[in-house]
């Protein structure tokens, strides 16, 4: 970590400054517990919505694309989240980070799967650096909350969410990411048992 880094994060402790982004994959309640912190800490709630970028060009979140398109359109998706974290100067809370969209586009990556190294790699670093740039402090919330179909929401594939939390757990470790990070134990569905998680 760079002595610039290290002094923004001793400034934001300081100042309780919180920048939390909750990761995971899709149907844990992420956006659920992000606006419950947002109460808990009297900050604002910054909502990301994928399927709205994903619907503006003619895509759906939860239906297959080659590697070229998925790339493609998780550089709109982080363009979009950039504007909204930029508008807070402050502190809060948002359910989606760029490690969750990192997660995403290596999910998709199988062993046939035709891959440019050299953009994916670039896509990667420009995620981590973003990561932390905006955050202060990450929280993987796994799966655990029954699974509900919602139209317009990636699928219900357990094996699926269960290879993404892998890899948000993973990314959080990763030493390219310098934001410290939690991961809310499986067993702690009550919302307000996983807010007093993050903050203990």
């Amino acid at each position: 970590m760079s002595w610039l880094k290290r002094q923004i994060q001793s400034l934001a402790i300081y100042m309780k400054i919180y920048r939390i982004g909750i990761c995971g994959s899709h149907r844990t309640g992420k956006t659920t517990l992000a606006k419950a912190i947002a109460t808990y800490k009297r900050i604002p709630f910054v909502q990301t919505s994928t399927r709205q970028v994903f619907e503006k060009h003619g895509l759906h979140p939860g239906l297959p694309m080659d590697f070229k398109t998925r790339l493609w359109i998780q550089h709109r998706v982080i363009e979009a989240t950039i504007t909204l974290w930029q508008a807070e100067k402050g502190s809060f809370v948002t359910d989606r980070t760029p490690i969750d969209f990192m997660a995403y586009t290596l999910a998709d990556i199988q062993g046939a799967t035709e891959v440019d190294f050299i953009d994916l790699e670039a896509y990667l670093t420009q995620c981590f650096n973003i990561t932390n740039q905006f955050f202060t402090q990450l929280a993987v919330l796994q799966p655990a909350i029954p699974l509900v179909y919602e139209e317009g929401k990636a699928a219900l594939n357990k094996a699926y969410i269960e290879h993404l939390n892998l890899l948000v757990q993973g990314l959080c470790h990763d030493e390219r990411n310098s934001c410290s990070s939690i991961v809310i134990r499986r067993n702690i569905i009550d919302l307000e048992e996983r807010v007093k998680a993050l903050f203990k």
